[in-house]
């Protein structure tokens, strides 16, 4: 069977607070390994009204800089001019 939908993104969840649903905001609280966490606010109240991870299908690549020899501090300055 052929695969209709990726992800989902919630527009209104049931807050308990408020006692309705209510619209919401999505907020990101990680970014993981294997994808990033979010949880959604109550546009009324403020309160957790849910979570999800959504998982991320590229891979992250890992960035390392060359280290700067000991040189004097002059010298370092011109060079990165």
């Amino acid at each position: 069977m052929e695969k209709t939908y990726d992800q989902f993104r919630a527009s209104l969840l049931y807050c308990n607070k408020c006692g309705r649903a209510m619209p919401v905001w999505e907020h990101l609280l990680l970014i993981l390994p294997d994808g990033e966490l979010y949880d959604y606010l109550c546009q009324g109240c403020g309160s957790s009204v849910g979570s999800k991870t959504e998982k991320t299908s590229s891979k992250v690549a890992v960035v390392t800089s060359q280290r700067m020899p000991n040189l004097p501090l002059s010298t370092r300055q011109q060079k990165n001019k």
